[in-house]
């Protein structure tokens, strides 16, 4: 299956995507801003989930809240 953004585009490993709404992160004390674009992602193998660094911390979140840039 192909891991779908927010509107539709595939993406791949190594992508660069924008986050799309303010998120609050389980386990972090910042929350990631709309508009906040996250590097060099990585598939999983849920195609609803990608894995990206912020920071120094490793986390997956939904495609759905995020386009391709």
């Amino acid at each position: 299956m192909d891991t779908k953004d927010s509107n539709g585009a595939t993406l791949e490993d190594g992508d660069t995507v924008m986050v799309i709404k303010d998120l609050k992160v389980k386990g972090m004390s910042k929350t990631l801003k709309r508009g906040a674009q996250i590097k060099n992602v990585r598939l999983t193998g849920n195609p609803d989930q990608v894995e990206c660094r912020i920071g120094k911390a490793t986390v997956v979140l939904k495609a759905s809240f995020m386009k391709k840039v």
